[in-house]
């Protein structure tokens, strides 16, 4: 399954739970992560910002520039879904760019979307649930 990983989702991985599950994942190959420059530009300041280790940094963008399960589109539609916050477009034109199948956020503008066409997006509970029901 392609999905497209809010940072907010990556950031709190770091911490557990629901959003670590997801990643978990991503790095057992069980889900293809899709990326685009302005989604791995914001990984890459969040975490920073936030104080993570060079040397994890390093190895997350490592798995990225292998292609771990991941796909890259340098070429996004231009897309106007979150009115709240057109930053979170990104996620969409990713996600159409790529085909991917889910959004995963735990942004209550872009969650609030819902579905786009055909996209599904959720939280990182509601994304786990799906997947452990088949």
């Amino acid at each position: 399954m392609k999905v497209v990983i809010d940072t907010n989702i990556f950031v709190s991985s770091f911490f557990g739970g629901y959003p670590r599950q997801v990643i978990d994942l991503w790095k057992q190959g069980r889900i293809t992560l899709c990326l685009s420059k302005e989604i791995v530009d914001e990984y890459v300041r969040v975490l920073e910002g936030l104080g993570v280790e060079e040397e994890e940094l390093k190895e997350i963008l490592s798995l990225f520039a292998q292609g771990f399960h991941c796909l890259f589109t340098s070429k996004t539609p231009s897309l106007r879904i979150v009115e709240e916050d057109p930053a979170d477009d990104k996620l969409f034109e990713c996600a159409v760019a790529l085909k991917a199948e889910y959004i995963i956020s735990g942004d209550a503008a872009v969650v609030r979307v819902g579905d786009y066409m055909g996209i599904k997006v959720g939280g990182p509970k509601e994304f786990m649930r799906r997947v452990r029901s088949g």
